[in-house]
């Protein structure tokens, strides 16, 4: 099998996955629905960052982009509602329950996730058009130039104790998802990679505490947590700046002049 046919049964694959975590959401089947839907289309916008400027590609990844932010809001509740329960203030997540609900039936039945389901139907002839008129040929020349420049910006970043650790948290994923979408392609070391989703989980446990924080700020029945998650952000940016400090010693040497991102 050609690199191109895997690129497309890649697209593929993860198409079914769209579809059966949205009819999962739909039906309420389970808790993992959004989460798998998330994933699956943050994968889809990893595969196609390298043909970002292809127009063949660019209404897929649009549309998947849309999904992704159109989604972000109910994640982040799923992961407060979680967040307490486990720690027993169950008042407090049941009233924010029913939010969730609303949000989950605008997510299953709005336009974002219908135009994706179709840019998804009609990508693959799209994409075999290019390939068949000579437009794939550099094909994993660009991947590896795309992820070389993902990871130089990260080497900037890691390298400046100044760079804003919210940036940073979003920089870690995307070179991480981008990583993992074409692995045979990437310049990073296994360690390396391991080294990048630790301090992107870190990281994340950081984000995510320190939002609750804000909004303990202004939702006053979650001000009870308001020292206890300040605590565990302050614990888990603490162990991301040590993590940081091994990732550097894993990234590869600098393609080129350092570029901020």
């Amino acid at each position: 099998m050609s690199f191109v046919d895997k690129f497309v049964a890649e697209i593929l694959t993860l198409q079914v996955a769209v579809y059966h975590a949205h009819a999962r959401l739909e039906s309420r089947t389970d808790s993992e629905a959004l989460h798998d839907l998330r994933i699956a289309v943050r994968r889809i916008r990893s595969l196609l960052k390298p043909f970002r400027s292809m127009n063949e590609v660019v209404a897929l990844g649009d549309a998947a982009a849309e999904v992704g932010r159109q989604t972000t809001p109910a994640r982040d509740l799923e992961v407060m509602i979680q967040e307490l329960e486990e720690r027993g203030f169950v008042k407090q997540a049941q009233s924010r329950a029913s939010r969730l609900g609303s949000s989950y039936d605008e997510i299953v039945k709005g336009s974002s996730i219908k135009n994706l389901l179709i840019q998804l139907d009609d990508w693959p002839s799209r994409f075999r058009l290019v390939e068949i008129n000579g437009g794939l040929k550099p094909i994993q020349p660009q991947i590896k130039k795309t992820l070389r420049k993902q990871i130089d910006r990260l080497h900037a970043a890691v390298d400046d104790v100044q760079f804003d650790r919210h940036e940073l948290r979003i920089l870690v994923k995307r070179t991480r998802y981008l990583t993992e979408a074409f692995p045979e392609l990437s310049p990073l070391s296994r360690d390396a990679a391991r080294s990048l989703k630790e301090l992107q989980s870190a990281l994340g446990s950081w984000h995510d505490h320190y939002q609750w924080c804000q909004k303990a700020l202004v939702e006053t029945d979650l001000r009870p947590l308001e020292q206890t998650w300040l605590s565990s952000a302050t614990s888990a940016l603490e162990k991301a700046e040590a993590q940081l400090v091994d990732l550097a010693q894993q990234l590869p040497k600098l393609s080129g002049k350092k570029k901020l991102p």
